[in-house]
């Protein structure tokens, strides 16, 4: 029996691991910034459970239109309608009631929007490792931040600089894993992630000297790792690592 849960558990979460982090540390980061008067609110916790179940909702229904287009066996897409509509449902739940505090939270929905339509258009076209594809998933993740400060009842203005850290971080990571695992070997994706990580640090150094310290370690971890055999559960955990020493960094200097 529980084998059978946990492989029922397996079914419904999404198997793209590095997504969690992403969706939490700007969430996270975001509820601890915004000034003395900002916060932790009670509507920070149904706005989390609506977010992920968002997610897992968007990973099933695209896999959904994925396997339908491809997929021979027309019974194949039918394991993803469960968990796409319980999860849709569970968002919905946690998420409409917030609509009446918290009205601007459509408007953040919309901006979000086009965000989730090209990742949706990738799914359909059984591209969703391609680069523009891990992008465009970084972005609505780091506007997260932007939303849980206004929550807490911080200004706009107290997140722009911390969540353009996470999406400085967030992005390097799509290239970088590439080079780890799908693309190890291709000097291109090599030359490419070094490049942006060079480029991130003064970029870095521009909203904290401190982050500027913090992004150089991960431009070491981005010339040095790639080509040395690292595991892939190594890689992961080398990436949770670095997205909890950003959230840490974010929330002592913001």
């Amino acid at each position: 029996m529980g084998e059978k849960r946990r492989g029922s558990l397996r079914a419904w979460l999404p198997n793209q691991h590095g997504a969690w982090a992403m969706l939490a540390v700007p969430f996270a980061a975001g509820v601890f910034l915004g000034g003395p008067d900002a916060g932790p609110r009670w509507a920070h916790l149904p706005l989390f459970a609506a977010w992920l179940a968002g997610y897992v909702a968007a990973f099933h229904a695209q896999q959904w239109l994925r396997l339908r287009r491809l997929s021979r066996n027309p019974r194949a897409p039918r394991r993803h309608v469960r968990p796409a509509l319980a999860s849709a449902a569970l968002c919905a739940a946690c998420g409409v009631p917030l609509l009446f505090p918290y009205p601007w939270l459509l408007l953040a929905a919309l901006c979000a929007a086009p965000f989730v339509a090209v990742n949706t258009y990738y799914a359909w076209r059984n591209r969703e490792r391609a680069l523009l594809n891990g992008l465009a998933a970084v972005v609505p993740a780091c506007g997260m931040l932007l939303v849980t400060v206004r929550m807490g009842g911080g200004a706009l203005a107290d997140g722009w600089r911390p969540a353009l850290a996470c999406l400085l971080f967030f992005a390097g990571t799509v290239p970088y894993v590439k080079t780890m695992i799908r693309e190890r070997g291709s000097r291109t994706y090599y030359r490419a992630s070094v490049t942006y990580h060079a480029l991130a640090v003064p970029a870095a150094y521009a909203l904290s000297p401190w982050l500027a310290a913090l992004f150089a370690a991960y431009l070491a971890r981005a010339a040095l790792l790639p080509g040395r055999g690292v595991r892939v559960a190594v890689v992961g955990a080398t990436e949770v690592v670095g997205a909890a020493l950003l959230l840490a960094v974010l929330i002592l200097l913001f």
